[in-house]
């Protein structure tokens, strides 16, 4: 499964978001977006990365950065996550996780020994240019958020 590495162009992509509007990573050229890959809307790991990111967004946006979410999961099932935990950044719908696979976030995994295929918790920071500027593969979901800022020089 191919993976993305700094300096590649990061593919763009058109999602459906939890409010009803529509993103492209495109749209977004001349910013900083941290794009963020998890399993499933109101688990335990992927609420605890999604209120982690909730609270470090006024640091992240600080540094010039945008945060979205991308999940498996429909719309309606991120619009009643966005709202149970006060979510203010856009979580977006890959259903038929074609993005996903493209930034290599879907494919084969471990889970608890077992090889499975499956989302990849994955973060990537794309630059304002639109290339890979910082990326991470099978990121827990505690602590990763505090990682990130310490990678990008934002204190934790």
């Amino acid at each position: 499964m191919p993976r993305l590495a700094v300096g590649d162009a990061a593919p763009d992509f058109t999602l459906p978001a939890h409010d009803g509007s529509t993103v492209t990573l495109s749209a977004l050229r001349g910013s900083r977006v941290v794009v963020y890959f998890y399993p499933a809307a109101m688990t335990p790991g992927c609420t605890r990365q999604a209120c982690d990111f909730r609270d470090s967004l006024a640091a992240l946006r600080s540094a010039g950065l945008a945060v979205l979410g991308v999940s498996p999961d429909p719309v309606d099932t991120l619009a009643r996550f966005a709202e149970r935990d006060g979510l203010t950044f856009p979580l977006l719908a890959d259903t038929d996780r074609a993005v996903m696979t493209r930034w290599g976030a879907f494919g084969e995994k471990r889970l608890y020994g077992k090889v499975v295929t499956g989302v990849i918790r994955s973060t990537v920071v794309v630059a304002a240019d639109g290339t890979v500027e910082w990326v991470r593969y099978n990121v827990k979901a505690t602590g990763h958020v505090a990682m990130l800022r310490k990678a990008l020089g934002l204190e934790a």
